[in-house]
Order: structure tokens, then sequence, then C-alpha cells
């Protein structure tokens, strides 16, 4: 296959990475181009070149420093074992803090000055075999966000957000993001594998009904508006991404639901420019019409997305009183009966989402790489 080149132009300002067209040349570019240093920030990884590339990197006397997840569904032990070969490799490797639901964002920075924020983890699945896209950029007031994002999660430090359009869940993003749809006036293109946020789909709505033209490629929990939306099964959709008036784009890792607006690390931009706009668009009318071609029944639900909910449901109806487990393991850790101040409805509500969530995902993500494997 013939490798476009979109990311080719961030030299003197902004570039796109279209997967699975581009698929990992772009990431073993920016690693091999690195003179003084690499900071990538790592959710899921199984690029043995992408692991080689930074090692190369270290050779020829690059500071290449990892933040790794503390973990991911399934895979802890796959991190730690990638953590241990880095070290002895001469990366400088650094693990999140635990005090979220999931450390979910991937990003890098090359050389303290060039910013890759990715919709797509390294691994073989996401970069050959999904629809996703990366933004790659220049400007200063980005790369220094997320130079300063990853100097604190690195030392695990507080960060507070000081660019409005650098959107990190759970500080910013929500706000950002709402801010984004209603500034809509014309048209909003969204790739999203799982649009269900109450406040958003209602912001939705609002736009819906104000005469902008929506379409949604994804799962979406519609409201009350008849938006038009379409699930992506071919590639598999890995994308979070919204075209606003084709001319803003956001690309990140958060979509539109409470767990990754509120609850998780997760790392977006929000940019302007209408070249990469148009690319995006171009791309998603393709597969706007791909799937408005397939049979109707193909378009319903797989049997394992409706398995999916159905275990999230059983799952969450047994659990316990979240907050009284809570404060009985702190008691127990303590020795002592400890006031910890507890938003119980609030904590109930975060917990059940992340079972919710993790189940879906994982039953999804089984089911998707099965039909992958039927793939020609």
């Amino acid at each position: 296959m013939q490798r476009a080149k979109n990311y080719k132009n961030v030299i003197r300002g902004t570039g796109l990475i279209v997967q699975p067209d581009e698929g990992v040349s772009p990431l073993l570019d920016a690693i091999g181009s690195a003179k003084t240093s690499v900071d990538i920030l790592i959710f899921r990884f199984d690029r043995k070149d992408i692991e080689q590339a930074l090692i190369d990197a270290v050779a020829r006397g690059v500071v290449v420093r990892a933040l790794i997840a503390w973990t991911n569904r399934g895979g802890e032990r796959h991190l730690r074992e990638l953590e241990a070969r880095l070290l002895a490799a001469g990366v400088l490797v650094a693990r999140t803090a635990n005090d979220l639901v999931r450390y979910h964002g991937k990003m890098m920075i090359i050389d303290g000055s060039r910013l890759y924020v990715l919709a797509f983890n390294f691994t073989r699945l996401d970069m050959d075999r999904s629809r996703s896209f990366g933004i790659v950029t220049t400007k200063p007031e980005f790369v220094e966000e997320a130079l300063r994002l990853f100097e604190a999660d690195s030392t695990r430090q507080p960060y507070k957000p000081s660019c409005d359009l650098f959107l990190v869940s759970p500080l910013n993003s929500r706000r950002g993001l709402a801010a984004f749809i209603e500034g809509a006036k014309k048209s909003l293109e969204i790739y999203d594998p799982g649009l269900r946020d109450r406040e958003m789909v209602r912001l939705l709505d609002d736009r819906a009904n104000a005469g902008v033209a929506i379409r949604i490629l994804g799962k979406f929990r519609r409201g009350a508006a008849d938006i038009r939306h379409l699930p992506l099964t071919q590639p598999r959709l890995h994308a979070r991404v919204i075209v606003r008036d084709g001319s803003h784009i956001f690309i990140g890792s958060q979509s539109l639901r409470a767990i990754e607006l509120d609850g998780r690390r997760e790392v977006g931009l929000i940019v302007p420019g209408r070249t990469i706009c148009k690319k995006i668009s171009a791309v998603f009318e393709k597969d706007w019409k791909a799937m408005s071609e397939k049979p109707a029944a193909m378009l319903e639900e797989i049997p394992g997305d409706k398995l999916a909910k159905k275990v999230a449901k059983a799952v969450t109806r047994e659990l316990p009183p979240v907050a009284e487990v809570v404060q009985s393991v702190a008691a127990e850790l303590t020795g002592r009966k400890v006031d910890l101040a507890i938003d119980s409805e609030q904590l109930e509500e975060t917990v059940k989402e992340a079972v919710k969530s993790a189940v879906k995902d994982a039953i999804e993500e089984v089911s998707m790489s099965a039909s992958m494997v039927q793939l020609p």
C-alpha cells in the first residue's frame, strides 16, 4: 500500500496522521529524526519497531523518557515487561499514579518542539487495522503545555491546565468540548466509539434543532433530536475526532462519555485548519458512504455488544454500596474509623460507569479482534 504523507508538513506548523492509511511510518520517522529528546506517553504498546526506534535513539545520545500507564485492562504484565526492557536499554521510565480510573492519553514530544497527540495506541491493531487519527503540531503553546503535563504526571505532581485548547481529562475536557460543540454554526462530523454522555447529547440536540447538520460514525445514545448516525465496523473504529464547520477540529483520546471526561486521564487538542479539516472530512465521507451502502441487517448491533450490555448491567446490579466499601477499607488500613467526606452518589455513579465501560470494552474488543481474523 502506498502510504500518504500528510504528516510531512509539520516542520512548518500542523500535520495530520490518518490510520490505517499511514501505519507506523510517521512515528518511526519522528523518533528517527530526534536530535536531543523523545518524551512518550504509553497506555498500550506492542510495536517492536517503535521499541527498537526508541532504543536506537538512546544509542545515538538522545534522552528518551517514557511515562507508562500503571495499568490497562488485561495488560499490566506487558507494561511491566516493557518498562524492564526500556530501562535496560537506558530509557528513563516513570509510571503514572493510580489515582484515576485509567491513564488513557497517548502523545509524544520530539526535541521539546514537536508534539504528537494521538487517538490511537502504539499497537498493531490500532495502527494497521483501525480508523484513527493523530495531530502533529509545532505550535509553542501546545508543546509547552504538553511538556508541563508530562513533567507533572511523571513526577506525580499536580497539573493545572493553562491552555483552553489543550484538553486534559478530568480537568478541562468537559468544559472545552462543550464549548467546542456549542460553537458549531453549520456542521459537525463526529467519529466516536462511545458517545453517550447526557450533557453532550443534549448539546448535540440543541445544535441539531438550531439547524446544524450533524453526522456521527460510531456508537451513539440518541437524544430527542433526529441526528444521523451509523456504526463503523470496517475498518474498526478507534477515533475520537470532531470536525466543526469545516474549519476546526478536535482530536484526542477522550470520547464524549462521562468516564472519559470526568474519571480518566485523557489528552486532546482543538486546532483550526481548513486543509486538515478537508482531509478528515474526505475520509469521513468515504467511511460514511461505505457504511450507508451496507444492508440494514449489517448495521444492527452485533451480538457481542448486546452481550456486553447485559453483562455490564448484571455486574453493576451486584455491586455493594461503594462508599461503604471505601470507608471500610480505609478503616481497615488505619485501624480507626475515618470520615473521608465522600459524595456517595457521585462515587457510585463513577464506579458503575467504570465497570460498565470496562465490561463493554472487553467484550467488544474480543469480538472485534475475532472478526478481524476473518478479514482477507
